[in-house]
């Protein structure tokens, strides 16, 4: 059994890999406050890697200044190519921990499993705000405070011990820019009123109008700068 000592080296070393590869955001989470029902993983997946790695991509600040009311041909190469990149450091830090004697599994930054409810083999957004690297803000996406919802994330699953970050307990204050710019009005003033269903038609429309093979938007991502250094004030 590895010391203390060792095992902080070893989560180090993997946390300073993951910003050499281009990472923004890096945290840890213990898995076991989060719900069972919330994760389509394997039977007992969680009983042998209870832990999590947490890890985010600032978007391009510039791809999304240019959407106005619609996703844009750049903004959807750009959503692509994130998740291509955050898929790459899951099996980068997946292989390093395996390396290092311990087990992981990398979890896809965007993968569909339940078609009809929309959900992948398991929140990111949640394990994130596990991990403290945010909140769940009115637009039902994870809220960075420093990039706000401008980021993508992905998960790593692992058996290695670690210290775990604490989760943020903060919301949107009197923020509602992604409220008014909505343009499927799914967008409410509290994160649990939050309309699924009418987000998911916005985006088949996107799709289809668009030639888009993903259900994206963008919009509500581009009014969430973020709140580091000002105030929730004014930011109706």
């Amino acid at each position: 059994m590895k010391s203390m000592k060792a095992l902080k080296k070893d989560l180090e070393e993997i946390r300073i890999r993951c910003d050499q590869w281009g990472a923004s955001l890096f945290g840890t989470a213990h898995l076991s406050p989060l719900r069972k029902e919330d994760f389509l993983l394997p039977p007992n997946t969680l009983d042998y890697l209870p832990f999590a790695i947490s890890v985010g991509y600032h978007l391009s600040d510039a791809i999304l200044e240019s959407i106005v009311d619609a996703p844009t041909p750049h903004y959807f190469h750009h959503y692509q190519r994130v998740n291509i990149l955050l898929d790459t450091i899951g099996l980068m830090v997946c292989s390093a921990l395996q390396k290092k004697g311990y087990q992981a599994m990398p979890i896809a930054a965007s993968q569909i499993i339940d078609w009809k409810n929309q959900r992948g083999h398991l929140s990111h957004k949640l394990v994130a705000h596990a991990a403290g690297l945010g909140w769940i803000g009115r637009n039902n996406l994870l809220v960075n405070e420093t990039f706000g919802s401008r980021i993508r994330l992905v998960t790593i699953l692992t058996d290695l011990p670690m210290e775990f970050n604490v989760p943020v307990e903060r919301d949107c204050g009197s923020c509602r820019r992604c409220i008014h710019v909505c343009p499927a009005g799914a967008i409410q003033e509290r994160p649990e009123d939050f309309d699924h269903l009418r987000c998911f038609e916005q985006l088949k429309v996107f799709s289809k109008t668009l030639h888009l093979s993903q259900h994206i938007c963008g919009i509500c991502v581009k009014a969430c700068k973020g709140f580091k250094g000002s105030s929730h004030h004014g930011c109706q």
